[in-house]
């Protein structure tokens, strides 16, 4: 009587949490088949799994696939903003988003998808492929992609310091840049100091910003007068420090291709049409409504 007493106040398990379980011993199994030098790691675990850790699974496989719908939906909201940036009753700009040069566009953008990242990164997404589309651009293909590239590899910090130098055509010095980051100077010996130079080392080689120098009318950027040194000055007379992390003597500006990257990826292109979803369908309608800027 009192094993029957038992079974029946002991709840069955429920037939999806079963299956759930079993899919995904399933799926380690096998993915531990196909990677034979970590198989056996993997079909252990999966083996332990199916005794002690079925709920703890089921929640990581629900919280991944929760993860791709919000990835899939990012990129829905992306694909319907571009559609509102372009007018596709132009011949050119229609005939331009079927080509398979902007389809290689499309697939490197979502292939790589970065805009989980950040909403700022999204965006960024975004306007590159709404000005890819467009016949009046003055940059190639290879240079959108370039583009694309740099949002996927460098982080909100390094825009900011774009973002900085762009906004004082004069150029602007390290030391104003982090200035304008709104954080406290840190020591030179510190790790955000490294962070800094890291950021600065990136946007030089990547040729995106450089350091102020003079050129003449064709162009060509002219040395720095080297500096007489004073006879009979010995030499341990001069700094001992090295030059600061955060220096406020040189001034930094865009390159061309910076201020390009300003002007196709961190300025908004604004929409030509505006929509409203409708909240039963969950469709979008051409009118008045929420826009996307």
């Amino acid at each position: 009587m009192t094993d029957n007493k038992s079974n029946a106040s002991t709840p069955p398990p429920e037939p999806e949490d079963d299956w759930k379980s079993a899919a995904a011993r399933a799926g380690l199994q096998a993915v531990g088949g196909a990677i034979p030098v970590v198989g056996g790691i993997i079909s252990a675990a999966a083996g332990a799994w199916g005794e002690h850790g079925q709920k703890k699974m089921n929640d990581f496989f629900k919280h991944w696939i929760e993860m791709l719908r919000e990835e899939m939906k990012e990129k829905e909201d992306t694909i319907a903003e571009i559609g509102a940036r372009l007018d596709l009753q132009d011949e050119q700009i229609a005939e331009r988003v079927k080509s398979s040069e902007y389809q290689s566009l499309l697939r490197k953008a979502f292939r790589e998808w970065s805009g989980t990242e950040s909403e700022q990164k999204r965006r960024m997404v975004r306007n590159i492929l709404s000005n890819a589309a467009q016949p009046s651009r003055f940059v190639t293909d290879d240079v959108m992609k370039l583009f694309l590239q740099w949002v996927k590899d460098y982080s909100e910090l390094h825009f900011d310091i774009v973002r900085a130098i762009f906004n004082e055509s004069g150029g602007i010095t390290r030391a104003a840049m982090w200035e304008k980051t709104g954080r406290p100077f840190p020591r030179e010996d510190s790790a955000e100091a490294d962070l800094f130079k890291t950021i600065i080392h990136d946007l030089s080689v990547g040729h995106i910003i450089r350091q102020w120098r003079e050129t003449d009318g064709a162009g060509h950027f002219l040395r720095k007068a080297k500096q007489p040194r004073s006879r009979g000055i010995a030499m341990s007379s001069g700094p001992r420090t090295m030059k600061s992390s955060f220096d406020d003597s040189d001034p930094y500006v865009l390159t061309e291709l910076g201020k390009q990257f300003v002007h196709y990826v961190m300025t908004e292109v604004p929409p030509k049409l505006t929509y409203q979803a409708e909240a039963t369908s969950g469709t979008a309608s051409k009118g008045a409504g929420n826009d996307f800027t």
